[in-house]
């Protein structure tokens, strides 16, 4: 369901987010033995991350019943519509009237729903572009200026310069593999931690005999 590098608002979010951030790192990592030039697919960066991995299977889990439920309503909404047009010479104008307002309140509920669960995943998804691809941006901006980089373009950006690019200078890749490396995913079939046992009791000292 979710992909980061997918034409969905994230990536307008991200593209905005790198209006600052690219600059950033470009300045960065300038110098006067800054010399080189490199090229990132940030959006693929990001969703091939570990993090950025974990994060579409979290939202598939976190959306999956959502999902099936417009899947119900849509499947709702195309059997009533089905009816009418079977039903339309055998049906009375009465039958006819009350499919008719079934159907209409069903697809507005439909509408409604649809635009409630693109919003909030439209919302969810950006939440995890920006925090990945903050994290991400450090990551390249330690590499250039330790690589004597002077400018990393790029190459996801709509409105990138870019027509043709050596893969030789490609850097997506390592940037993915330092990122892992120091962001790693937190595993979600980790097995839960088994709860300490408890504490025994103090022994109650015996009541002393009476002398």
């Amino acid at each position: 369901m979710f992909s980061i590098d997918g034409p969905r608002a994230a990536a307008l979010t991200l593209a905005c987010f790198l209006g600052t951030t690219a600059v950033h790192a470009q300045n960065a990592a300038a110098g006067p033995s800054a010399t080189k030039i490199g090229v990132i697919n940030i959006l693929q960066a990001i969703s091939s991350t570990a993090e950025g991995k974990q994060a579409a299977t979290d939202l598939d889990v976190q959306f999956a019943s959502r999902q099936r439920e417009l899947e119900t309503l849509d499947k709702q909404v195309n059997d009533l519509q089905q009816r009418l047009s079977t039903g339309q010479t055998t049906f009375s104008d009465e039958e006819r009237a009350r499919i008719t307002t079934q159907g209409s309140r069903l697809a507005q509920r439909l509408d409604r729903k649809k635009n409630e669960y693109q919003e909030d995943l439209n919302t969810a998804q950006r939440e995890v572009v920006n925090a990945i691809g903050r994290k991400l941006v450090d990551v390249l901006d330690r590499y250039a200026q330790e690589n004597g980089y002077a400018t990393v373009l790029d190459s996801s950006s709509q409105n990138s310069p870019i027509l043709y690019a050596s893969k030789n200078i490609d850097l997506t890749q390592e940037i993915i593999n330092r990122y892992d490396q120091a962001h790693p995913a937190k595993s979600v079939t980790a097995s839960p931690t088994n709860k300490p046992a408890p504490s025994p009791k103090p022994a109650t000292p015996p009541p002393s005999k009476p002398q």
